[in-house]
């Protein structure tokens, strides 16, 4: 098995792990490919005032994680279509190779060591 085939795999299995992480807090939107959080298990009919907020609290959290989750779930779908289309493992910023140890460390990392501040304000589409 070629590095490519290994990241692929990794990469593989880092979305499947993503996924069913996503599943408990969120309903996917296969149309869109989005994901939006699940609030059905919330009761915001209840009397009691702290379990209310409780709810809210768990509401808010969803939200927080939904996005870290949903942002890992893009940037492997991503790479994995990098490695398709054969631009995997160059960076986004430079246009030169990802160092090796970046790319063990994140298999679906978008940028060099040395552009890793920029990665964040990269556009997700």
């Amino acid at each position: 098995m070629n590095n490519i085939e290994i990241f692929a795999s990794k990469l593989a299995e880092q979305k499947q792990a993503v996924m069913n992480e996503l599943k408990e807090i969120a309903i996917h939107h296969t149309d869109t490919d989005d994901w939006e959080v699940r609030t059905d298990d919330i009761d915001q009919t209840d009397a009691d005032e702290n379990l209310r907020a409780d709810d809210v609290e768990d509401a808010d959290e969803r939200v927080a994680t939904l996005a870290e989750l949903e942002t890992r779930y893009h940037n492997i779908v991503r790479a994995l279509n990098k490695i398709e289309n054969g631009s995997y493992g160059i960076c986004e910023v430079c246009n030169e190779p990802i160092e090796p140890e970046r790319l063990d460390a994140n298999p679906a990392a978008r940028t060099c060591l040395t552009h890793l501040d920029e990665e964040s304000s990269l556009p997700l589409a």
